[in-house]
């Protein structure tokens, strides 16, 4: 949390509390169903709750924006998002149930009042979302094309053009190649200086 404290200094305390009790209820979670890799638990806030963060240092989304959370696991980036932005709507969509059902309890214990979660493939949705959030969940053209359907190309009232927000890690000239276009990539070590976002990033494609 000292990490959480350093890069997000001007949270309320409600929003620090609810950051704080993640880390019980992902571990007493991840005791029961293997949610996050049980040798990584230890790095819940630096690896988890932080990395999902780093989206919200690239934008901040407006009271009213609606995003979609798709292959969320246990929560990320949904959760940590959906803390930082009250007034903004998460739907947190996976396909594994049990993965689903700890995201559904963490948002419940933490008093989210701004998050549904649904177990379901991110193809069977069939809202409109201003924008669409997942993390590391598949490549970039696969992403795309069901963030096609998903997104609703008429309201538009935030920074960015509604669209695609992701985190990748590692080398995507080759996942980029096609929306270099309309694609924007962000180095994470811009705004975080732990080693372990050297090769972080965020990828924003306008759909």
């Amino acid at each position: 949390m000292q990490t959480i404290r350093k890069y997000f200094s001007n949270l309320t305390e409600q929003q620090y509390k609810q950051l704080e009790n993640l880390y019980e209820l992902y571990t007493d979670w991840n005791s029961k169903i293997n949610v996050i890799s049980r040798k990584d638990i230890e790095n819940l806030y630096l690896h988890h709750v932080l990395h999902s963060m780093a989206i919200a240092k690239a934008t901040n989304f407006a009271p009213g924006t609606k995003i979609a959370d798709i292959g969320t696991g246990g929560g990320f980036p949904g959760i940590p998002l959906a803390i930082l932005f009250p007034e903004s709507h998460f739907t947190l969509i996976d396909s594994i149930g049990k993965k689903v059902r700890v995201a559904e309890s963490v948002a419940e214990s933490i008093g989210l009042k701004n998050v549904i979660c649904r177990h379901e493939r991110a193809e069977e949705e069939k809202n409109k979302f201003h924008f669409v959030v997942s993390r590391g969940v598949m490549p970039l053209p696969d992403l795309c094309r069901i963030c096609n359907k998903l997104i609703n190309r008429q309201e538009q009232f935030n920074a960015y053009p509604n669209g695609l927000i992701c985190l990748k890690g590692g080398d995507l000239s080759g996942e980029v190649q096609s929306y270099r276009n309309a694609a924007e990539i962000v180095n994470i070590s811009s705004y975080f200086n732990e080693e372990f976002f050297n090769d972080k990033k965020i990828v924003y494609v306008q759909i």
